[in-house]
């Protein structure tokens, strides 16, 4: 499961992720998502409209929910449980409570769950 966690020191970080949530509402998420890294740290509220626009979304919709913040409460639940668990940075991923920081390779992904699943073997 993704969670939203933006970071502190990027004014624009929230709003983005806000925005993500906005597409995700129309079921695009990922390619949204993928547009706001293609596109960091552009995310003034302009080209968020406009990267919304370019995938197709309806404009006036997607304005709405962002200036709505219909998402703010989602996003700040996911960042108060980041917090909780102690989670500072990203990437970070949490297999079987056990945390991981920065990225990592497929097979050291298919190593930990494994050892997770108590089948791990290197």
């Amino acid at each position: 499961m993704f969670k939203d966690r933006p970071l502190d020191g990027h004014a624009l970080a929230r709003p983005a992720h806000e925005a993500a949530r906005c597409a995700g509402a129309t079921g695009r998420y990922w390619a949204y998502h993928d547009r706001l890294f293609a596109e960091q740290p552009g995310f003034e509220r302009a080209r968020l409209v406009r990267y919304a626009a370019d995938l197709g979304l309806d404009r006036a919709e997607f304005t709405r929910c962002l200036d709505e913040r219909r998402h703010a409460a989602a996003v700040e639940a996911d960042l108060a449980q980041a917090r909780a668990l102690g989670v500072t940075s990203t990437p970070t991923f949490l297999i079987n409570g056990r945390a991981v920081v920065g990225a990592i390779s497929v097979d050291d992904f298919r190593w930990l769950i494994d050892e997770a699943l108590g089948r791990g073997r290197r």
